[in-house]
């Protein structure tokens, strides 16, 4: 695994899945998870880093991804699995609807396969670029 591919891969993905975080919550789907004045937006970059830091460590170690449909897909893959263990883990504790749990899944798997793709694009990119 290249150091610069890695580094490359995480704040492009991180940017994008940051931008379309604050789309899907911030805009489109305000009513899943009310904004309030405590909000930490720090703490929201670092969940998106982290998550991406995962997402660009298996493409580049393990699966070797590097065009944007198997990112897509991957990401889609891992986005479902992660989205349905937060989910249950944050419901576990609440009284909510579970409406929500199905819309915020989805949520979690388009804008996973969308970082994924552009992961797996920048990650192409830096393969040709060292070619």
């Amino acid at each position: 695994m290249k150091l610069s591919n890695f580094i490359a891969g995480t704040i492009v993905g991180t940017i994008v899945y940051y931008l379309l975080g604050g789309l899907a919550y911030g805009v489109l789907f305000t009513d899943l998870y009310p904004q309030d004045d405590n909000m930490n937006h720090s703490f929201i970059v670092l969940g998106c880093l982290f998550f991406v830091m995962l997402l660009t460590y298996v493409f580049t170690k393990w699966a070797n991804i590097s065009t944007w449909m198997t990112g897509a897909k991957a990401g889609a893959v891992i986005g479902l699995f992660y989205a349905l263990s937060m989910n249950f883990f944050m419901y576990s504790s609440k009284a909510v609807n579970y409406q929500n749990i199905a819309t915020d899944v989805l949520i979690n798997v388009v804008t996973a396969a969308i970082t994924g793709a552009v992961i797996a694009m920048v990650l192409g990119m830096m393969n040709k670029k060292t070619e």
